[in-house]
């Protein structure tokens, strides 16, 4: 095959950039002449689009990795494995003499859903679904943390048209492959017009004893091993994808943006599913070693070097040994097309035969999707080289090493410029009607129910559900028939805070999703991350991602693992699986808002102790774990009524977060408390809306008295603090004749609290302060503006 001639170009970088260009090529002239230094000639226009897929900053994290390493706590006593696959393991609890772990991925789809929304979200929840499955896990929930831009601004209609099919896309195919979609979180923000975020974390469950593992096995040095793909036939679809995903976002160059995103088949997903079960049992049952990994950016190249290289060994693959739907593709589409719903397996020759019976006879793969199958498309070699044939043709040859190893940049950073913040005291916020804002809050699209999301989401198909999306801001999942204990999961981020302060970010992201999971009486065991912003080559951008990672290493070391071993207790909640999105800005400049977002895993030992966080009896006590704050800052209020006063962010405060987290903990394990909420967006205004909107089926007349005079120790705090503040907190409802004994728990673990109202069945939000009554609404008609929130944007 012809090389491309790259040492035509010395000193020539306007000539060079002009011939990547011509080849759909996005390396930098630096990076074309280092490829043709590791190679010592010119490359092969194969050679060249490996390098481009696995040099992007999709595949090969060049730009985030180093900062990653330097700062995240990856480890600890409950991890089997930390992020170095395509997903993460904790070890939970034993049951019926085995060792049960979790197993946690997390990835981005957010170029692909803003092009192609229903088929961007779709392969979205596939390739995270598969990154599971290769792991040896059975799948048992998914979260679909979202940003969609303002559907009321100038581009309104088109993100609502996003929103819309991304919402169609991710229960089109979960729905559809079977898995539970356990909800997420949902957020509209202006600086996401032009780039929506898709992100996917999947939970599974395996027996520690048969974790998989993403590569080629140490037996293959000895014996003779080869490579076997499955599923679909390779198609043209989703070729440039990494690439794609690893620049800034022109939505004008529309068929090449259609071309890069993939086509999804949940129904053959599903089959394969079943398939790979019955080979894994098969494997594990003959005690045969082997390394099993999905698909997703970069094809084949992609998956048989990684394969290759976490072995320490070498491939030799035959493109033309590829299934493939057309003809006439090229090699290099052949060896880097993102074709979907496939898997590969390096296996040992002599038992190829097995495997292949498995999926083409057993399971007839060509009968679910026309073409499908498993078929050898290479060995193993001992050399550590990366070969590739179309037949007798060579078309690639390096070392494995370069390939998924060679790049790495340490790009300069620099703080982006912020205003200081403003007053928290002044006329306005004096005069302030809190029925008003009240009013503002429920029904607005940052804080109404996403119930007209949700709904479309099938959480209980396989039947292990016990708390649903709207009952809590976590969910719950008993995993293990017949195992006593529950998995709590939940996920976070604020693009609020991400504009004001970068660290703070990914500081509250991790709180937030811990006190989600601890709420339901889950201890949290991992977290792990999806890190959304901008362009790596510009300082600022870099700069407030070093601060966001900053900010969840802080939080994790700060907050620390729940456990009874003293050895496990207090060590930092690890960081076992993430994904890193850059280039979520547009080809005008446009860039998103920083944002790390979040998801945390709890567990609970006994799965009878989960609490929710509806409101169950009138006449109980309302009891306020954390001090309410008079700073504002960012908070929802502020954006509702721009001329407030706000002054500062809400601090952040690892001690008190710990305090409070413990003891809620403690409270909820001992079964003081009947329901309990986090405060979040919105306050304790909305957290309490929240715990008796749920009530108000059952319970037409429910209502809520708030004293705010107890919410706070701080007299400089006023009634907008107290009442729509964000400092991070809980609620709970208890038996008054329980109150003394919930606040000696609290108290002891060092936090802060207080009862501060009680629950009533005269159906009104009441409000107390200083002396009078601030606030009287009909709980009712609160909750009809809450809930028809979202019905616009999603009609």
């Amino acid at each position: 095959m012809d090389a491309l001639p790259i040492s035509s170009f010395d000193g020539d970088d306007a000539g060079l950039d002009r011939l990547l260009a011509e080849h759909a090529l996005v390396l930098s002239a630096e990076e074309a002449r280092k490829v043709r230094g590791l190679l010592g000639r010119d490359p092969t226009l194969v050679e060249m689009h490996i390098f481009n897929t696995m040099w992007s900053e999709h595949c090969s994290y060049k730009s985030s990795r180093a900062i990653l390493k330097e700062l995240l706590p990856t480890e600890g006593p409950r991890v089997v494995l930390g992020p170095i696959e395509d997903a993460g393991i904790v070890r939970i609890a034993e049951h019926a003499g085995k060792s049960w772990c979790l197993v946690v991925g997390h990835e981005s789809h957010n170029h692909p859903s803003q092009v192609v929304p229903y088929e961007g979200a779709a392969t979205g929840v596939g390739g995270i679904l598969r990154d599971l499955y290769c792991m040896g896990a059975d799948v048992f929930g998914l979260l679909d943390p979202l940003r969609f831009g303002d559907p009321e601004g100038e581009q309104g209609g088109r993100v609502r048209e996003i929103a819309r099919g991304v919402v169609d896309g991710i229960w089109g195919y979960a729905n559809a492959v079977g898995v539970p979609n356990l909800g997420g979180d949902t957020v509209f923000h202006p600086s996401f017009d032009d780039n929506c975020l898709v992100n996917v974390v999947a939970f599974g469950i395996v027996e520690e004893s048969r974790v998989v593992r993403s590569r080629v096995p140490a037996e293959a040095r000895d014996a003779n091993y080869v490579f076997i793909l499955v599923g679909k036939p390779t198609d043209d679809s989703g070729f440039g994808g990494a690439t794609f995903a690893s620049v800034d976002l022109d939505e004008d160059d529309v068929e090449a943006n259609r071309g890069a995103v993939q086509a999804p088949d949940p129904f053959l997903k599903r089959v394969l599913a079943v398939a790979c079960r019955d080979l894994l049992d098969l494997l594990d049952g003959a005690g045969v070693s082997f390394g099993f990994k999905d698909l997703g950016a970069g094809g084949i190249a992609c998956v048989t070097s990684e394969l290759a290289q976490a072995g320490g060994v070498g491939a030799e693959i035959d493109l033309g040994k590829v299934p493939v739907s057309l003809p006439t593709l090229p090699a290099e589409v052949i060896a880097c097309s993102e074709t979907q719903e496939r898997f590969c397996l390096a296996v040992p020759e002599d038992w190829s035969a097995r495997v292949l019976e498995i999926f083409n006879d057993r399971y007839e793969l060509s009968r679910v999707s026309e073409g499908a199958c498993a078929a050898v498309i290479g060995r193993v070699r001992r050399d550590g080289r990366y070969v590739l044939r179309l037949g007798e043709q060579p078309v690639c040859d390096a070392d494995v090493d370069a390939i998924t190893q060679g790049i790495r940049h340490d790009r300069p950073r620099k703080a982006r410029q912020r205003p200081a913040p403003g007053p928290a005291a002044g006329p306005v916020r004096e005069a302030f009607d809190l029925g008003e804002g009240l009013d503002a809050l429920v029904g607005s699209l940052a804080c109404g129910s996403r119930a007209a999301i949700y709904r479309h989401y099938d959480t209980e198909v396989q039947g292990n559900t016990m708390v649903r999306p709207g009952e809590a801001d976590a969910c719950v999942v008993t995993p293990v028939p017949g195992a006593p204990f529950a998995i709590a999961v939940s996920a976070d981020g604020d693009p609020a805070v991400g504009l004001l302060d970068p660290w703070a970010a990914g500081a509250f992201a991790v709180e937030e999703a811990v006190r989600n999971v601890a709420a339901v009486g889950g201890r949290p065991l991992c977290i792990t991350d999806c890190l959304n912003y901008g362009n790596p080559e510009l300082p600022e951008v870099m700069e407030e991602f070093r601060e966001g990672v900053r900010g969840i290493a802080d939080a994790c070391r700060a907050l620390g693992v729940v456990d009874d071993d003293p050895a496990v207790d207090g060590t930092p909640i690890p960081v076992i699986s993430g994904n890193v999105s850059f280039y979520n800005q547009s080809a005008a400049g446009r860039s998103v808002a920083p944002s790390p977002i979040v998801s945390c895993a709890g567990w609970l030992p006994d799965a009878w102790r989960v609490t929710t966080q509806i409101l169950e009896r009138p006449g109980d006590a309302l009891v306020l774990v954390g001090m309410r704050r008079s700073e504002v800052g960012g908070a929802e209020i502020s954006h509702r009524f721009p001329k407030i006063e706000t002054g500062a962010p809400r601090p952040v405060d690892f001690d008190a977060a710990r305090s409070e987290i413990r003891g809620v903990l403690r409270v909820l394990e001992r079964g003081l408390a009947r329901a309990c909420h986090d405060i979040s967006g919105g306050g304790i205004a909305l957290a309490i809306c929240e715990m008796t909107f749920g009530a108000l089926a059952a319970t037409p007349d429910f209502g809520v008295s708030l004293d705010l005079d107890e919410t706070s120790d701080d007299s400089d705090c006023d009634a907008v603090g107290r009442f729509f503040g964000e400092m991070p907190g809980f609620v709970l409802e208890v038996d008054p004749e329980m109150v003394d004994d919930v606040l000696s728990v609290l108290r002891s673990e060092g936090a802060w609290a207080r009862s501060v109202g009680r629950t009533t069945c005269d159906g009104s939000f009441t409000v107390r302060g200083r002396g009078r009554r601030a606030l009287d609404r009909s709980m009712l008609a609160l909750a009809r503006s809450w809930r028809g929130a979202l019905d616009a944007v999603l009609a």
